[in-house]
């Protein structure tokens, strides 16, 4: 369970004199339009538990985003990094607005829930589209199934509360801080539709069963990972899987790196403690061409299947 704090009581801790160790896991654009003037801004796609850990030293560390999703999930995993102290401000920036905090105001921007309601539309539009107007039997099939897809990556997200096509089009060059107009643009004009694909492709959970995951595993055709963090690696892993973090994917592998770690060839399971944290992952590499299939049992449900374990490194 998450902690939480309201905005007037995190305000009145700032006004006692109380050291308020405040993060914004917003994108930085959206940061930029408006955030709580004492807050800084680690972006929950890159957010690091170690640059976190540092922090949470002094004392608690709020968490905040623009109304309370995102923060959640950015305490779910740093709870799952070990981290305690972790605490979610309730309603968000939206509602630090309201309660009267003070911030900082920049340039308006388009919120990343505007955007997944743009994107998933526009891809329904024109699976429709294509499904209605197209004289080609195969590619009414196409768009019919591309708009159903789409559909059903949505009620996954809504009943889930994850998005991986929010995930996806949170890295986009327009959500980060541009240089210039023409960066964003550009990365606007060739990243939007690319990106919402690619995230309702991965929206969910694997449906493999544990029993086809070990029987695939033993074929050789396929591999586990493990995108925990390497002091949970330390203290337990199941044995022949390899160990990628998902801080290090957020930071960037290049990918000859990843190829010489990660067979093409083979399925690549993914897992993490709870589900979350592979969901991620499976959003960095989908779009590098791997066949990877992220699994909602975690860790702990690994070993109690019989998954063989071991500790250390």
């Amino acid at each position: 369970m998450v902690a939480t704090i309201s905005p007037s009581l995190l305000n009145d801790l700032r006004r006692r004199g109380d050291k308020v160790t405040l993060i914004d896991v917003r994108t930085p654009a959206e940061f930029g339009e408006v955030h709580v003037d004492f807050a800084r801004n680690l972006p929950l796609s890159t957010l690091d538990a170690r640059e976190v850990a540092a922090l949470a030293a002094a004392g608690p560390v709020y968490v905040i985003c623009k109304s309370g999703n995102r923060s959640q999930m950015a305490c779910e995993k740093l709870a799952a990094a070990g981290l305690e102290g972790i605490v979610s401000v309730e309603g968000g920036t939206s509602a630090c607005v309201e309660a009267g905090l003070p911030v900082v105001r920049g340039r308006k921007v388009m919120s990343l829930e505007r955007q997944v309601r743009i994107a998933a539309g526009a891809l329904v539009a024109l699976g429709a589209a294509t499904a209605g107007l197209c004289p080609d039997p195969i590619w009414q099939k196409v768009g019919a199934g591309l708009a159903a897809f789409v559909g059903c990556g949505l009620v996954f997200a809504g009943i889930t509360d994850t998005c991986g096509m929010g995930m996806l089009i949170a890295r986009m060059p327009w959500n980060q801080a541009c240089t210039s107009a023409k960066t964003c643009c550009r990365g606007v004009l060739f990243g939007l539709l690319f990106a919402a694909m690619a995230g309702t492709a991965i929206a969910g959970h694997t449906k493999d069963s544990l029993d086809t995951v070990k029987q695939t595993v033993a074929a050789k055709k396929a591999i586990l990972v493990d995108v925990r963090e390497p002091g949970e690696w330390e203290d337990g892993h199941v044995v022949g899987a390899k160990l990628v973090p998902l801080s290090v994917l957020e930071k960037g592998v290049s990918p000859e790196e990843l190829a010489r770690v990660l067979p093409k060839d083979k399925i690549i399971y993914c897992h993490c403690l709870a589900g979350g944290r592979c969901l991620e992952a499976a959003a960095i590499l989908a779009p590098l061409g791997y066949d990877v299939r992220p699994l909602k049992p975690g860790y702990p449900q690994l070993e109690k299947a019989g998954f063989p374990t071991a500790k250390g490194r």
